[in-house]
């Protein structure tokens, strides 16, 4: 374990203090920022953060908030310098010429989790084509850090822009090869789909790390790889269901994030399309994150960007074991927590969850612990129930209920 912890990258993270994000939310954002770090086989050793109005135009942060990152880059041998937003081609250049270090922001942390987790054939050429889009505007970057390397000039018109226009006609054509193969494999996906018939479809969504493949196994019975790690799963898992001769289809694919890179939404088109093309969306929620409400938020937001923000939808409330009585109880009553006592404890049931605000906002909705079993009855009920009237609509005839 020792070993293992040795060969860890060191890394820092970065965030910015504005107007969209204050002090409690970068603190959320960054332990999320970790939680990426750690799945990609990172330590995270410190945090910086900056109240900054305006990004700097070279440098992201301002120059006496980088002069700092860079003595403590020197001065702890760190591998990585994390930014929780998106920095452009040239912050990261000269963010690196700065720091002598790699600099990645969240989108490039994401791409790197999706290459080490990406199996299958299918997932690899997705995240192949994500990274190669991310990586082109950055080439120049890139090939200036080799010329460090191997003791060239760089000067302009030199080898090293010459390396670099061939860099960029090699990746435009592997970028155009992958487009090629993807949309290949698309037309495939789409005639699978096809030949599923008619069957209801229901579709697993949620932010990343709720619990979704968990559910998937309690739900289909079957062995669905399930992980506390984000993105613990990449390629789209179908299992056919039959419950009182009803049959339908349950799907489970990657979970969302925040600022989930544009790049792998559009690669991950054909996987999404199980979303798109769903009848039923259950929406699962990690009911004891603090920040559930923007996750939910966030993950409404990609299912508008992929064209499934309408769809019938069940949330589903999971992780009910683990929600601790607190005193703002902001998941009962919003808006209504300074008339408790502050250091008093307000006791979380089932019961109690299911009269709250969040069961009469979010209807239907049902709050279940996948881990434990907890309430999974009544979960299969609702589903069932409604999936149920769905087939009856499109086979009339074909059951006699």
């Amino acid at each position: 374990m020792q070993d293992n912890q040795k060969n860890l990258k060191r890394a820092i993270l970065i965030g910015i203090i504005n107007r969209q994000q204050n002090e409690v939310t970068i603190a959320e954002y960054l332990d999320e920022l970790s939680f990426l770090a750690e799945t990609a086989g990172m330590t995270p050793l410190k945090r910086f953060t900056q109240n900054l109005g305006r990004p700097d135009t070279h440098t992201f942060i301002g120059k006496g908030k980088a002069e700092e990152v860079k003595q403590y880059v020197q001065q702890n041998n760190i591998d990585v310098v994390i930014f929780d937003d998106e920095i452009s081609p040239s912050q990261q250049r000269n963010l690196e010429k700065l720091f002598e270090k790699k600099v990645i922001d969240r989108t490039g942390l994401i791409l790197e989790i999706f290459a080490q987790r990406a199996k299958t054939s299918y997932a690899k050429t997705q995240v192949e084509l994500a990274q190669l889009e991310y990586i082109y505007p950055r080439l120049v970057g890139m090939w200036t850090h080799l010329e460090r390397q191997r003791g060239g000039t760089g000067t302009r018109g030199g080898a090293g822009e010459k390396e670099v226009e061939t860099d960029r006609r090699i990746v435009r054509k592997k970028i155009s090869v992958l487009k090629e193969k993807l949309k290949d494999i698309d037309k495939q996906m789409a005639i699978q789909r096809r030949n599923r018939g008619e069957m209801v479809r229901v579709a697993l969504v949620g932010y990343t790390n709720v619990g979704k493949s968990t559910l998937m196994n309690l739900l289909a019975k079957s062995e669905v790889f399930a992980e506390n790690k984000l993105f613990a799963t990449l390629d789209t898992t179908v299992r056919k269901i039959v419950i009182d001769r009803v049959p339908f289809l349950l799907s489970d694919t990657v979970g969302f994030i925040r600022k989930l890179p544009h790049q792998l939404v559009e690669s991950f088109k054909s996987t999404l399309d199980e979303v798109r093309e769903a009848d039923i969306l259950l929406h699962i929620v990690d009911s004891s994150h603090p920040g559930f409400e923007e996750q939910m938020r966030e993950v409404k937001r990609t299912l508008v960007e992929i064209g499934a923000g309408e769809k019938f939808t069940i949330t589903v409330f999971n992780k009910i074991d683990a929600i601790e009585g607190r005193k703002d109880v902001s998941i009962l009553q919003p808006n209504e927590w300074d008339k408790i006592i502050d250091d008093e404890k307000i006791p979380i049931t089932l019961e109690t969850l299911q009269h709250s605000w969040l069961a009469k906002m979010f209807e239907p909705s049902v709050f279940i612990s996948a881990h434990t079993k907890e309430n999974i009855s009544a979960l299969k009920q609702l589903l069932f129930s409604t999936v149920k009237e769905l087939h009856m609509e499109r086979y009339p005839h074909q059951l006699p209920f």
